[in-house]
């Protein structure tokens, strides 16, 4: 393992954003698409089985960890915080939110392990909006089994099945229905539904 990779490309970052103009004119938004096609190849590769998984792997963490380090480097640049301030506040969530690990919780169930990283988190975001915090960006299966999984734990009861002529309407009730189904078994809607498209492959 190479101790000096992270901050010579910590480095070659920064040099980039002065001597490239085309990495010098990017700004959060720009990059918005970027680190969103990433984190989909990232994803493509951890699903894949073929040979040369690993490094493929390994190329596209390598590729997301430029979107970081690129992100960081414009918020530098701006005078607003650096890869070390995005780390610094890493550790202390981590420290936070694993009191089993870090703190004086004894735990070893997993259920229970998550449960306290929630209750952590919860204390941190000081939520009013039962819905902030969730990315309206998300894909529609992953966004709603987010909302039903906030509404489960503040002990909101799953409404009644709207019933509407509407086939938008209707189809509409019968994915969320599905995505119920999915987290009553402990399912991931997002990752069933692309497992079933990938069997339709010819």
């Amino acid at each position: 393992m190479d101790q000096q990779a992270l901050p010579e490309v910590v480095a070659m970052m920064r040099r980039l954003r002065a001597e490239c103009g085309w990495k010098a004119a990017q700004t959060h938004r720009t990059l918005a698409r970027h680190l969103l096609e990433e984190t989909y190849e990232t994803l493509e590769a951890i699903e894949s089985d073929g040979p040369g998984r690993d490094d493929h792997l390994r190329e596209e963490l390598g590729d997301l960890l430029l979107q970081v380090l690129f992100h960081a480097a414009i918020a530098e640049q701006e005078g607003r915080f650096d890869l070390d301030d995005v780390a610094a506040g890493l550790a202390v969530k981590l420290r936070h939110r694993n009191p089993h690990v870090f703190g004086d919780l004894v735990e070893t169930d997993p259920v229970r392990i998550n449960e306290a990283w929630e209750a952590a988190k919860a204390t941190e975001k000081q939520r009013d909006d039962l819905w902030e915090g969730i990315p309206a960006a998300l894909p529609a299966l992953a966004f709603a089994a987010k909302v039903l999984d906030r509404h489960e734990r503040a002990g909101i009861a799953a409404p009644l099945p709207v019933v509407d002529p509407d086939p938008a309407v209707a189809v509409g009730e019968e994915l969320l229905g599905c995505v119920e189904r999915a987290r009553a078994h402990g399912v991931d809607p997002e990752q069933a539904l692309r497992d079933a498209v990938r069997r339709r492959r010819p």
